[in-house]
């Protein structure tokens, strides 16, 4: 079983005092009344979710980000998330948590969050980080356990553990919900496809190679 860090408790804290919304900074709008618990099963449309009625303690509670998730995957990586999706009291709270595991060699590939800004503290590993701006600037660094790193609102971004061991983060956001686009899913595995010819002309690149990169990308079949 994990270890939790004994550096969890003062980074959880740090991270979400960090990120609780303001008027002038919350990536979220105001909230209007205390509390407004998600329905999640709701079929009304606002932005945000609509408020339930019940509330009960379970909606301000979740323990999903004390345990290593699986990274036996593709990029050996792999995102627990705790935003409103898991945690419903967060609605209107303008505040999320994740926790990142990292295999040897993982990589968290280069994504978007259009909704928040994120930072990180290092539980455990050292990563290679970094983004990009709409300069085309990389601002890059090596972080190790006790770091801290942030990255800008719906700036590219990624986490690479070049280490021979395990690594892991906590990620804090100023949103409940900052959402995730992946650039190659994105691009390459999207619902209806963006055109081979969009894709040649933008990579510089030929169709079989999109093909390629499609097929490797395209959902796997049950």
């Amino acid at each position: 079983m994990a270890m939790v860090s004994p550096l969890l408790p003062c980074a959880v804290m740090a991270l979400l005092v960090s990120v609780l919304p303001s008027p002038s900074v919350a990536g979220d709008p105001d909230l209007l009344q205390d509390i407004c618990v998600a329905d999640l099963t709701s079929g009304v449309k606002v932005n945000g979710f609509a408020c339930k009625a019940t509330v009960t303690e379970d909606d301000f509670y979740f323990k999903g980000l004390g345990a290593a998730g699986n990274t036996n995957n593709t990029y050996g990586s792999v995102v627990t998330g705790a935003n409103v999706e898991k945690v419903p009291g967060l609605n209107t709270l303008g505040v999320s948590m994740s926790r990142i595991d990292y295999a040897p060699g993982g990589l968290n590939a280069p994504h978007t969050h259009p909704r928040a800004t994120e930072m990180v503290f290092v539980l455990q590993g050292a990563l290679d980080v970094g983004f990009i701006t709409t300069g085309n600037k990389l601002i890059s660094k090596t972080i190790t356990a006790g770091d801290v790193f942030v990255f800008p609102r719906g700036l590219v971004h990624f986490q690479k553990n070049n280490g021979d061991g395990p690594a892991s983060v906590i990620s804090a956001f100023n949103s409940q919900f900052p959402g995730t686009q992946s650039l190659a899913m994105t691009l390459f595995g999207a619902t209806p496809a963006v055109p081979n010819n969009v894709l040649t002309k933008a990579f510089q690149v030929g169709t079989k190679e999109v093909e390629k990169i499609k097929s490797r990308l395209a959902p796997k079949k049950a």
